[in-house]
């Protein structure tokens, strides 16, 4: 594998690899894997090594790349979209918005 992925490159990675598997699961079903693997990752977060923290955060990629794909959501179109021209609270290519979110 190359050394570079984009998120485009994951995202058919994923359909190639589980495609047909991930339709037979279905969103609700392959959405409550994401949540298992978000936990995983709040466990590692807390108490985890760095390569412990680097599966975790591929992992939880990996499962919402699933879900787009299932969903049939082109992620780069996505990002592109919401976040292509910066934040999408005040616009600005480095946040200023107040308080906490975005």
């Amino acid at each position: 594998m190359a050394s570079q992925l984009s998120l485009s490159d994951f995202q058919q990675l994923i359909r190639d690899m589980y495609l047909e598997k991930d339709r037979q699961r279905g969103v609700d079903a392959t959405f409550m894997w994401l949540m298992e693997e978000v936990g995983e990752l709040a466990s590692a977060l807390r108490e985890g090594t760095p390569e412990e923290l680097r599966g975790e955060f591929a992992d939880v990629l990996a499962w919402l790349t699933t879900i787009a794909n299932v969903a049939d959501i082109d992620l780069t179109q996505a990002v592109r979209e919401k976040y292509g021209d910066g934040c999408p609270g005040c616009g600005a290519l480095v946040c200023c918005c107040e308080g906490e979110k975005p």
